[in-house]
């Protein structure tokens, strides 16, 4: 048996790195609508780098707030196109990662941090497109002592994140999909993505359908004050 809060689990299956390299053309909000738009990390993590999408394969890491031990063993651990999700508590006071770990994440070929905690050096992340999202920004470095967790179910912005999953970024947020669903939320999200190519088409070509917005309207039982022929 092992005692929690203070090992290292091994990752288990990982989705098949060709599935994961199609998410990175899915926009989050596609993500959210085919999943009833419950499977989103909170807004209060945001994006820091210079701009870009992110998908990748979490390895999640739980730490005590304000120390990266865990943080940097992970970075030796993970594998090329890995996300590092790290649950630090949301703690403000001491940052996580920096500038010294993106680099070594970028060589390592990782697809990015989320850090439910504090980063620093924001200016050299923000200058790159490696993807960093944090919960804010301090330039009070971390202790490294531990104790801490890897591959663990981890709570993220309201999330619990798996290791395994597929983690989805974008100026709109960070979205996560579950490793055993991943194909068919793609399959969804494409075929959403082609109606509104459609849509945006139509909208073009003066040929949209509004009409829905009445029949809602009239539906909930609406009253229109005025000039009822608009309705």
């Amino acid at each position: 048996m092992t005692i929690p809060g203070f090992r290292i689990l091994p990752m288990g299956r990982r989705p098949d790195p060709s599935l994961v390299k199609q998410f990175r053309k899915i926009a989050t909000p596609l993500i959210s609508d085919n999943m009833n738009r419950m499977h989103a990390i909170s807004c209060e993590l945001r994006p820091f780098h210079g701009g870009g999408r992110m998908a990748g394969t979490a390895l999640t890491v739980k730490t005590r707030p304000g120390d990266n031990l865990m943080v940097h063993k992970a970075i030796d651990l993970a594998e090329p196109g890995d996300v590092i999700v790290v649950d630090a508590g949301g703690e403000m006071t001491h940052a996580i990662i920096g500038e010294i770990m993106v680099r070594l994440a970028v060589k390592k070929g990782l697809a990015g941090f989320v850090i439910d905690g504090c980063v620093r050096d924001t200016e050299a992340i923000r200058e790159g497109d490696f993807p960093v999202f944090a919960r804010g920004a301090t330039h009070r470095g971390p202790y490294k002592d531990g104790p801490g967790e890897i591959n663990v179910p981890v709570s993220v912005g309201g999330m619990v994140v798996h290791p395994g999953d597929i983690i989805v970024g974008d100026g709109d947020g960070l979205a996560v999909v579950p490793a055993d669903i991943a194909q068919e939320i793609l399959d969804l999200a494409l075929a959403q993505k082609k109606r509104e190519e459609a849509m945006f088409a139509a909208i073009e070509d003066g040929t949209i359908d509004r009409s829905w917005i009445d029949a809602v309207l009239i539906r909930k039982g609406c009253e229109w004050v005025g000039d009822s022929d608009k309705i």
